[in-house]
């Protein structure tokens, strides 16, 4: 048998940290997926993590992990895939540590993942988005450091990941002012600022007055704030903003909704997809298709220039004058 620890321990150190350079947001990401796997398999075998063989995860209980995710904890179809996405990594780095389970190791690569449906993205109109943002409040540090995280997060449409992992150093508000971010694929990218956004973010660091490599959006401690604590902070603000703005009520909003108002601001503004796709840090501007897609003014505005039907076909023209006025003779 082959003990299962140090080649996961060889995936992360080895694959993924070394030669993969993988960013600190897919090493995570993979060590919760194998601490959920390893928490399963030592129910259903009994076995401690660290006693457990590569012939102890095979493709039985690889497909019953799955469903466990769904059914029982809730997860949707795309973290589904995206633990699949992870498990088949380290099969794939298994096999040339333990040919003698090739076997097992290409059932489990030949696990499909699940389709699934293509939804409308969500987004918030001005009207909701200047709701959800006052709603934080002015009142308190905690207010403040929401409000110009929402400001921000609305305005360019960074990914919670970008704006957690902000320095004080990363917004400049001199001439050109702009925010600068590594985000995903390792891609950089500075995003400007609009006059509101700048007015707000320097009122924030006159209070925040941190030095430069300190994180733009604290805690008290000083620490960045954890995507989750963004995702309750904007809960908070919803339920706060509906009063206000019952629109709200009738929508699922995540900290990823900011983004896509942001990006359907760009939209509605006429700007090119091409365009769209380098403020919004996407690999390809066919990742702004879905925006497309959601937009209802354009698709309006397509249905008005289609010919009406039982409309003759060519272009209208005025009757002449003369010939109108001596038919009517």
């Amino acid at each position: 048998m082959t003990k299962l620890a140090p080649i996961m321990q060889g995936f992360f150190t080895d694959h993924l940290m070394t030669q993969r350079h993988a960013s600190p947001h897919t090493v995570a990401s993979y060590r919760d997926t194998f601490k959920l796997l390893l928490g399963f398999a030592h129910q259903r075998s009994g076995k401690l993590p660290a006693q457990l063989d590569v012939a102890d995860l095979d493709a039985a209980l690889i497909g019953a992990f799955l469903t466990h995710l769904e059914a029982e904890r809730g997860n949707s179809v795309a973290t589904r895939n995206a633990r699949l996405t992870a498990i088949r990594a380290l099969f794939r780095y298994a096999s040339l540590h333990a040919p003698e389970h090739a076997a097992l190791i290409a059932r489990v690569l030949a696990m499909p993942a699940k389709r699934t449906d293509t939804t409308i993205v969500c987004f918030l109109t001005q009207d909701e988005l200047d709701a959800l943002i006052a709603a934080a409040g002015t009142g308190s540090w905690h207010g403040r450091r929401d409000y110009a995280l929402l400001a921000l997060a609305a305005q360019t449409g960074l990914r919670v990941s970008e704006l957690t992992g902000l320095h004080v150093n990363d917004v400049h508000l001199g001439s050109g002012p702009h925010v600068y971010c590594r985000g995903k694929g390792r891609r950089d990218r500075c995003t400007p600022l609009t006059p509101s956004t700048v007015r707000t973010l320097a009122a924030w660091l006159r209070e925040r007055r941190g030095q430069p490599d300190d994180p733009l959006f604290p805690t008290r401690a000083g620490k960045p704030l954890s995507r989750d604590a963004v995702a309750r902070l904007l809960t908070k603000y919803v339920q706060l903003a509906s009063k206000s703005c019952p629109t709200l009520k009738s929508k699922t909003i995540s900290p990823h909704t900011l983004r896509h108002s942001a990006a359907m601001a760009l939209v509605h503004a006429g700007v090119d997809p091409t365009v769209i796709a380098l403020w919004m840090g996407h690999a390809s501007p066919l990742s702004t298709r879905p925006y497309l897609h959601a937009d209802m003014r354009l698709k309006q505005q397509a249905a008005d220039r289609l010919t009406p039907p039982g409309t003759p076909p060519g272009r209208y023209q005025a009757p002449d004058e003369l010939l109108a006025f001596l038919a009517d003779l």
